[in-house]
């Protein structure tokens, strides 16, 4: 829910403009975690969502905590304040139209989970929010972390963009000169955060000037 006027040429990028556009903005953000190898992306984005600004929930498909468990020794970290729903719980706030979240970020995301929100199946609440993020005209970002890619997985993905969808693969990019996992990670969270529409400074940017 927007706080803050701005002028026309705000709007007309989108309806998460950049905070110099004047925009403070209080966003419903659902972050759906899956059992796809990569759970580090996921604290990452947790660990740069503020929910003291933002309302945050968290929902993990049943073989997400277990490779929560494998890749990250401590568990997953969840910041004060963000709310975590059962994964067969319908009583979620965004499992209806009526109450759907700003933006869904499903991160790290398998190919499993991808082909069943490309097909429409809603089995739980994850893919159910899904549904509802597409048909409500909201902001959907899947993170796939899979590599080769099959045809069944590409024509997954094409009906995903066509549906209005954001793809953006968990490729990390090097010019960052990344000198940890944890930094390496951050240059794919950084785009997610990006397209979410939240400013960062988590990882350099592209031809960036150094002072």
């Amino acid at each position: 829910m927007r706080k803050a006027k701005a002028d026309s040429s705000c709007f007309a990028r989108g309806l998460f403009a950049p905070a110099e556009c004047g925009i403070i903005s209080a966003v419903k953000i659902l972050v759906a975690i899956t059992g796809a190898s990569g759970a580090l992306y996921a604290q990452r984005l947790l660990d740069n969502l503020d929910p003291r600004e933002h309302e945050i929930h968290v929902v993990l498909s049943h073989y997400a905590q277990q490779v929560v468990a494998e890749e990250l020794p401590g568990g997953l970290k969840l910041p004060a304040g963000v709310k975590s729903h059962g994964l067969k719980s319908m009583n979620a706030p965004f499992a209806s139209g009526s109450n759907p979240p700003d933006v869904m970020v499903v991160i790290p995301c398998t190919m499993g989970t991808m082909g069943r929100i490309a097909h429409g199946y809603s089995e739980d609440v994850l893919q159910r929010a899904a549904d509802v993020v597409l048909k409500e005209k909201k902001k959907l970002i899947l993170v796939p972390r899979e590599t080769p890619l099959n045809l069944i997985q590409v024509k997954n993905m094409e009906l995903l963009l066509l549906a209005g969808a954001t793809l953006i693969p968990a490729n990390p990019s090097f010019y960052s000169g990344a000198k940890t996992i944890v930094e390496l990670v951050d240059t794919v969270v950084a785009r997610v955060l990006d397209h979410i529409g939240l400013p960062n400074q988590i990882a350099p940017r592209w031809a960036e000037e150094k002072e």
